[in-house]
């Protein structure tokens, strides 16, 4: 894979940009690794390398069980490995992302409303719409995960 161009380098103000919303969603009071449970597997519904790799290993850097992190994409069905709050905000993860396809029904909303306060879900749907962003932006220009650099090597 080789990239494409380097849009933090050529558009630095979109870059800034979107590094402030990220910054306002680790300032939000959600927890960091909620959050980075949702970016992989918004990453993981888009086909991200690069941003499946970075997530992964950020989740690995906060302690999370390798075996937590390669059931992410079967969260439905790992029983109790995921917290309440966990599966909530990745079945809306799911659903906001999937929105062409699903619409974000209301019983989805309601499911998530049972778990999050009106303001942790608009956050949570800022974090999910950002990494939605991120994962266009790396896969349109072809960013190369930081694993096939250490395997070229």
């Amino acid at each position: 894979m080789t990239n494409r161009l380097d849009y933090n380098q050529l558009a630095p103000g979109g870059a800034k940009a979107l590094g402030g919303v990220y910054a306002y969603v680790m300032q939000s009071g959600l927890d960091a690794t909620l959050v980075e449970l949702v970016y992989l597997r918004v990453s993981q519904i888009n086909n991200c390398a690069y941003c499946l790799d970075m997530h992964t290993r950020d989740l690995i850097k906060k302690g999370q069980k390798i075996e937590k992190i390669a059931l992410v994409q079967a969260w439905a069905e790992a029983g109790d490995l995921f917290d309440a709050r966990e599966r909530a905000a990745l079945a809306w993860a799911e659903q906001v992302t999937r929105v062409a396809q699903t619409g974000v029904p209301d019983d989805a909303y309601a499911a998530a409303r049972l778990v999050f306060a009106e303001r942790e879900l608009i956050d949570l749907t800022i974090a999910i719409s950002l990494m939605n962003a991120y994962n266009r932006m790396a896969i349109s220009f072809r960013n190369t995960p930081k694993a096939v650099g250490e395997l070229a090597r």
